[in-house]
């Protein structure tokens, strides 16, 4: 057992993402080389040390939770944005995500946070691709044109809004009926989408199951009544699968970017998926705004 647990904190050390690991009373019990770069703090300082206030926001900030038992495995995407006081004083932005770590009968052992800072080159947040090669590629060109758009509206140009759009049967059938039958209904939720976009709109994968929406609609309110529209056409969508007719819904976050805001195009891009999720935590087929200074999440 001690061999073991040294080859895991060996691997956890190499690793390039910062690694913080709590016990049930969130004492830090395991903290590497990355963390130490990332935060200022050394290990040795906080071993058997509650979670400095400076460095909360890992686990109290909204980080991506999942949870992992034994046996199982986890993963949390890209994760969500927080914000730690480095050692030096200065704030770090980081993606963060958060896993529970509970034992064979479900009781909480620890927590484990991973994180890194946001200003790396693949910080914006995405949804997963597999191996779709496909996605991947929209996913790379996507980014291209965001980093174009955003830069354009920081220099006056026009107003840029964000939708995150995932189809909310897409796990359950890629489940059931497989991979081939998932494609297809992508396939045809994207053709009945790309029906209501504006001409000066992309739209690309984002996701295994998602879209990405660049929009140009001069308010919140109206990027918002834009998405009411799209998830209205998805609805159209008619998907059959070996003779059965599948009702197809989407799951809709949008952000509109505002210059009053010191705000990144990562942070934006967090804000559009957070209120997907929160979009889909409420049943999915419906549409989410991300509004106001707080980026309070209103149906």
């Amino acid at each position: 057992m001690n061999e073991r647990t040294e080859l895991l904190e060996s691997a956890l050390e190499g690793l390039r993402e910062g690694v913080a690991v709590f016990d049930s009373d969130d004492q830090v019990v395991l903290w590497n080389h990355a963390a130490e770069a990332i935060t200022g703090y050394a290990g040795m300082d906080l071993l058997a040390q509650p979670v400095p206030k400076v460095l909360e926001g890992l686990l109290r900030e909204g980080a991506r939770i999942v949870e992992l038992r034994p046996g199982s495995w986890a993963h949390a995407g890209h994760g969500t944005l927080a914000r730690v006081r480095h050692r030096l004083g200065h704030e770090v932005v980081v993606m963060a995500r958060t896993i529970v770590l509970r034992n064979g009968l479900g009781g909480r052992i620890g927590t484990a946070a991973l994180f890194r800072p946001a200003e790396s080159l693949d910080a914006l947040p995405r949804g997963e691709t597999g191996d779709d090669a496909d996605v991947m590629s929209s996913q790379a060109d996507l980014e291209d044109r965001l980093n174009t758009e955003f830069g354009d509206f920081l220099r006056g140009g026009p107003p840029l809004g964000l939708l995150w759009i995932s189809v909310d049967q897409a796990d359950e059938l890629r489940k059931t009926h497989g991979a081939s039958a998932c494609h297809a209904m992508v396939e045809k939720v994207q053709h009945a989408l790309a029906a209501g976009l504006r001409p000066s709109e992309q739209m690309g994968r984002w996701g295994e199951g998602e879209f990405l929406v660049i929009a140009h609609e001069r308010t919140a309110a109206m990027l918002a009544a834009h998405a009411q529209t799209l998830a209205g056409m998805a609805r159209t969508a008619d998907f059959r699968w070996w003779g059965d007719r599948i009702s197809l819904t989407v799951s809709i976050g949008t952000a509109q970017a505002d210059s009053g805001r010191d705000e990144t195009l990562a942070q934006l891009l967090e804000h559009t998926r957070r209120a997907m999720i929160a979009s889909q935590r409420e049943g999915g087929n419906r549409t989410m705004s991300a509004e106001g200074g707080q980026r309070c999440l209103q149906s």
